[in-house]
Parts: C-alpha cells; sequence; structure tokens
C-alpha cells in the first residue's frame, strides 16, 4: 500500500497522467538560418543530436528526425551540442504540442577558450532582488559564454501556498530573463513547492505540488548541454521523502545519466553542477543539529543519511567515472568551498559555491552562532576553460548586503 501510495505522489510530482507517459513522441532538430524558431522549407534537419525525455536518450537521424518511445514525466529536451545554441526554450511540455515537436538551433562559433560562471543560492524576493540584479551587472560585465545557478533560485516553496510561491518563481524568472549572458539553472530544496504540508496546507493532489512547478517554469530538472569541447550535465540532487527533502539521485535520474554519457567521448571533461552537494566539508563546522527545520540527518527507508550532502553520492560517481568527471559544482552551504579527490589517476574537484543572498539575510540556510565568526562572503566564480582544461576559478565578491526587515 505505502508503494502505492508513493506511486501516486509521484505521479502528481511531476503532473503528468501516467498513460499519456506510454505514448511515442516525435520530432526534428534543425539549423535555423534566419534565427526565427520555425522550420522553413530550405533549412536542414541537424543529424546526431541528442535528445532525451529525461528517461531515454536518442540522436537525430541524417534528416534531424528523432522518436522517443515514451514522454517519461512529461519533458523533452535536446542537449545542445557544441557550436550551436538553442533559438528559445531548449526544452518542450509535452503538453505544448500535440504534433511533431521541432528545435531550433542556430550555429555559433566553435571555441576552445572561453569563461563561464557559477552562482547559487540567490533566494530571490522582493526585499533580496538587490542581490540577484548586482549578480547580473556584474557578470554581464565580465561578459562570459553563460552562467551556471546551482539552485535556491527563489525565497521558499516548501513551506509557503501557491500565490507566495508563484511570485517568487515569477520575480526569479523575470530577473533571469534580463540577464545578457545565458542563464543555466537546476532546482534547489526551495524550489520543491508545498512538501512541508503542515506549513504550506498544500494538497499532494496540487498539479505544482514538488518538482512541478519548477517544470512549468524552467523545465528540465536535469539534463545537458555541450560547450567548448567541455559536456555540462545539471543534475537535480534534492530527493523528496513524504515532508522532508534531503540529498539524493532517484534511479531514474541515473538511468538517464548513464544514457547521456554513453554518448559522450572519453576525452572529452564532463562538469555537473547540482544544489546538494556530493560531499562538503562545511557540514562538519555546522555542527550537528536534530532542530527543525532542517536537522543534519534523515531516516528514509529504514536508513538514516547525512540530508545536506548527497546520501548515494557513490552511486553517482559511479556512473560518472565512466567518464572525465573533472569537476562538481554546488550550493546549498551558503560558503565556498573546495575539496579535491584523484581516483585513479583522475582529479575530480567539488567546489560549492558562495550564496549571492548570503548567508545572513532571511530567506537564506542560516549559519550556528557558533559559526558566524567565519563571516562568509557573498559572490560567484569565474572559471577560464583553455582546451578543455578548466582553471581553479576566480572568486568575485558581491559585497555585504544592506540588512532589511522582512
Amino acid at each position: 500500500m505505502r508503494r502505492l501510495v508513493w506511486l501516486l505522489l509521484s505521479a502528481y510530482a511531476f503532473a503528468v497522467p501516467v498513460a499519456a507517459q506510454s505514448r511515442p513522441i516525435s520530432g526534428i532538430v534543425f539549423v535555423d538560418a534566419n534565427a526565427n524558431g520555425i522550420r522553413e522549407p530550405a533549412e536542414r534537419g541537424l543529424a546526431g543530436v541528442a535528445v532525451s525525455n529525461q528517461d531515454t536518450v536518442v540522436t537525430t537521424d541524417s534528416a534531424g528526425a528523432f522518436r522517443l518511445p515514451g514522454r517519461g514525466p512529461g519533458i523533452v529536451f535536446v542537449s545542445v551540442p557544441d557550436g550551436y545554441r538553442a533559438v528559445g526554450r531548449f526544452w518542450r511540455s509535452v503538453g505544448d504540442s500535440s504534433g511533431t515537436i521541432t528545435f531550433s538551433l542556430v550555429p555559433i562559433a566553435r571555441v576552445s577558450e572561453f569563461t563561464f560562471a557559477h552562482a547559487s543560492d540567490t533566494h530571490i524576493a522582493p526585499n533580496t532582488v538587490d542581490r540577484t540584479r548586482r549578480l547580473r551587472t556584474l557578470v554581464d560585465s565580465l561578459a562570459p559564454a553563460f552562467l551556471l545557478i546551482t539552485g535556491d533560485l527563489v525565497r521558499d516553496a516548501l513551506r509557503v501556498g501557491e500565490a507566495e510561491a508563484t511570485g517568487y518563481y515569477d520575480l526569479f524568472a523575470r530577473e533571469a530573463a534580463a540577464f545578457r549572458t545565458p542563464v543555466w539553472t537546476v532546482p534547489g530544496n526551495h524550489e520543491v513547492f508545498g512538501i512541508e504540508r503542515q506549513l504550506s496546507h498544500v494538497s499532494p493532489t496540487h498539479p505544482l505540488y514538488g518538482r512541478a512547478m519548477y517544470h512549468k517554469y524552467f523545465g528540465p530538472d536535469y539534463y545537458s548541454f555541450n560547450y567548448g569541447g567541455v559536456h555540462f550535465v545539471g543534475l537535480n540532487t534534492v530527493d523528496i521523502d513524504d515532508m522532508w527533502y534531503y540529498g539524493h539521485v532517484d534511479s531514474l535520474q541515473l538511468v538517464w545519466l548513464e544514457r547521456d554519457l554513453a554518448l559522450v567521448p572519453p576525452d572529452i571533461p564532463v562538469v555537473t553542477f547540482d544544489h546538494i552537494p556530493f560531499v562538503s566539508t562545511l557540514e562538519g563546522l555546522n555542527g550537528y543539529t536534530d532542530r527543525p527545520p532542517a536537522p543534519t540527518l534523515i531516516t528514509v527507508k529504514g536508513r538514516t543519511v547525512f540530508r545536506h550532502t548527497v546520501s548515494n553520492t557513490l552511486d553517482v560517481l559511479g556512473v560518472l567515472r565512466k567518464r572525465r568527471h573533472v569537476l562538481a559544482l554546488g550550493g546549498h552551504i551558503h560558503a565556498g568551498e573546495r575539496v579535491e579527490y584523484e581516483i585513479d589517476g583522475v582529479r575530480t574537484r567539488f567546489y560549492q559555491a558562495a550564496a549571492i543572498v548570503s548567508p545572513t539575510l532571511p530567506g537564506a540556510r542560516q549559519i550556528p552562532a557558533e559559526a558566524a565568526v567565519l563571516r562568509f562572503p557573498s559572490g560567484f566564480t569565474i572559471y577560464t576553460v583553455r582546451a578543455s582544461e578548466i582553471d581553479n576559478g576566480r572568486f568575485v565578491p558581491l559585497g555585504l548586503p544592506e540588512a532589511r526587515p522582512e
């Protein structure tokens, strides 16, 4: 019975009827010569492009056509290939189209040297929006190829009702659209809508419950793209157990990850970016707490695990180590952190970003009073890539925020 309830809740969380998931879906990826998002008769299809429904991964044929055997969680996306950019969204909701799905790509110059930025934990709200605008000013002035934001985009959707949660989501969407720099996001725990039901009073039958609100606004919660000889993989490391979130990569995502990486040549470096980190030493500095709202430990299916790091990290790394996984970018801990391991001759760096909102503002994950002397700075990191080698990054501080009332 518990298994049946879990399956029903999962279906609601994805907001996709189970029957619809079994229907196949087809489409075309084409080169959009005039960048208008509409395929003209003379515009050719693009072969060899990976397309996924967050479960199966297929590649387009010589005519740019693809066919997926099912609809998965209800979202189809193109893994943007190196030397191209997507016109409009790189994803489609299955409900957006009743016929063939099209993805339009525009050729761009292929590069071997570029920069990209990594930020996290914007926790956007009306009283903290100036922090995200400061981030935009600095990032756009540095003109990296793109910006990765690793979750906790909004102040909170966990513990509030629909009106408040969508207000934050709308605000973030508007501010992200104002960047000149392309922005790629993954969800954090604060993007999961309504699951702390004792506070949110949201029903599990709500169509936006759980991950579905993020899907509605920003599409796939895990995906990949390619740029400058590097394969970038956005992961969702926030899983749900009834009313609680915890660090974990679910089994469907692990299957997708293996299928995605199978198409990546072994010599191509892989960068992952996600919210709850694979490993972190900051949890030791934070110390153990059993106090709400986010205690250190959680028991899931009879197993007690750390909540604020990925509880099945070894399973995920077991898949990633089949390719050249060189850099894992995370957030969540509201402090910059660098951890490195060398395994079988391959050095993998686990780097967490500081919080844009800063650890002292309302809506941020608070550090304990005894650790407050550390005064973690707010900012983001710029990484430089040369001939597929990624440096250790340069931290760009945002400066101290102004204290503002709720």
